[in-house]
């Protein structure tokens, strides 16, 4: 049996943008991996190719061990294809048996399992032919499968799954270094240090109210508090943070300040003092010292989020930070509104006060206003430099694929800057 992945309907990811601008929605993070490596380990995976949308696909080609966009992947043995919205834990489908396609209420494919004998009667041209062709061939069921529908979703399972992971990792004790004088709070048995990872003296692990896992090559600096629940990725760097429950901080990051109920995807900064609360960071990210998000409305209210700049949607949570793409960066004093949605590529400064709870990807955000600012050539040219700073390197591929989100991004973008330009005629 193969499993397929695939990336869904162009509307369901809509939903997860900027994050999923520049991945498949399976990459994304919650509790200590990726959506990804949940589904795989509940399946028991071990022959897995993927269908992501065609602007990704040879960016993507370069992350990944898996057969990307390959038709071939399609023909030849039993089939499990599998929606990468799906949540992993409530997966209860056989991989095996009669062929059946789960579609949920508004007809979008959850799932299709296929057996071979019935593959070789359907087109497998492509993953969109073939889901078209078994729902229209095969029998269909309309599974009660949960899904995640927003990147805030994310966000707020964070802390119960960081707990399930961590049960489920079913590791603890301290493999790495841990100096002294340095301070274990709670059961020993939920706390793990892996190899390589050295924790200076001065620091604090608070395992009281859920488990820390500190992961190989870490290295936490002296005055750092860490409470559980908490994953702290490969090769991360604590830089005297108050690292409060409820974070997922993936590798290469350099964290500092007061970071809460968040998930920064890796390769990012937020290196000084100022506040991230329940909020998504995407990759290549770097937050200015004292870059502040709200988390709470001053009402206490429910946050809505505008992931189009113009349709607020109710997030059903009193508790939502932002949400922040790839590859942006803040100067030094950006204060984010509750339930901010900022792009990827943008390049921010600050006003004195709370930013526009909608700025667009590629926006040059200065003196209050969006605007073209220098172009993406500029911020490409600032990619490549953060990237070779961490021995990355921004390829031929990785620019096309910011070139096709450039042009998709557009329509919001302009939007915004002709009203920043009625908005500086004005004064």
């Amino acid at each position: 049996m193969r499993m397929i992945l695939y990336d869904g309907p162009s509307d369901k990811r809509a939903n997860f943008h900027p994050l999923s601008l520049s991945r498949p929605i399976w990459e994304l993070r919650c509790g200590m991996s990726t959506l990804i490596e949940k589904l795989i380990a509940r399946i028991g995976a071990t022959d897995v190719a993927c269908f992501v949308e065609p602007y990704m696909a040879d960016s993507y080609r370069a992350k990944t061990q898996m057969k990307v966009n390959d038709p071939a992947t399609l023909t030849g043995e039993d089939l499990l294809i599998v929606n990468g919205r799906v949540k992993a834990a409530g997966f209860d489908v056989t991989p095996t048996g009669p062929s059946e396609v789960g579609v949920a209420d508004d007809g979008e494919v959850l799932y299709a399992r296929i057996a071979a004998d019935d593959l070789a009667k359907l087109k497998t041209g492509g993953i969109d032919e073939l889901l078209e062709s078994a729902t229209a061939t095969l029998a269909t069921v309309t599974p009660k499968l949960p899904t995640w529908n927003y990147t805030w979703d994310l966000v707020l399972a964070n802390p119960e799954q960081l707990t399930d992971d961590f049960k489920s990792a079913g590791r603890s004790g301290i493999e790495g270094t841990v100096e002294q004088p340095n301070a274990i709070r709670g059961s020993d048995k939920d706390v793990f240090v892996a190899a390589g990872a050295v924790i200076h003296p001065m620091v604090v692990i608070d395992a009281e109210n859920g488990p820390v896992y500190i992961d190989e090559d870490v290295e936490v600096h002296p005055f750092t508090r860490i409470e559980g629940p908490c994953y702290i990725g490969k090769k991360s760097i604590l830089l005297g943070a108050k690292c409060r429950e409820g974070n997922s901080i993936g590798p290469v990051c350099r964290i500092g300040g007061e970071v809460e109920e968040s998930i920064i995807q890796g390769y990012s900064n937020k290196y000084h003092d100022g506040f991230l609360g329940h909020a998504y960071v995407g990759e290549w990210v770097n937050l200015g010292a004292l870059t502040t998000n709200s988390d709470l409305k001053n009402d206490y209210s429910n946050v809505s989020v505008m992931l189009d700049g113009r349709r607020p949607i109710n997030t059903g949570s009193t508790k939502v930070g932002s949400i922040i793409g790839d590859h942006t960066k803040t100067a030094i004093g950006v204060l984010l509104n509750t339930g901010s949605y900022v792009g990827a590529m943008a390049l921010i400064m600050p006003t004195g006060k709370p930013l526009p709870k909608f700025i667009p990807s590629f926006a040059w955000f200065l003196e209050g206003v969006t605007t073209k600012g220098f172009g993406k050539g500029k911020l490409y040219e600032t990619a490549g430099i953060a990237m070779g700073r961490r021995k990355c390197e921004w390829t031929e591929a990785e620019q096309a694929m910011w070139d096709a989100v450039f042009e998709m991004t557009a329509p919001a973008r302009d939007e915004a800057i002709r009203r920043g330009r009625r908005k500086m005629l004005k004064k």
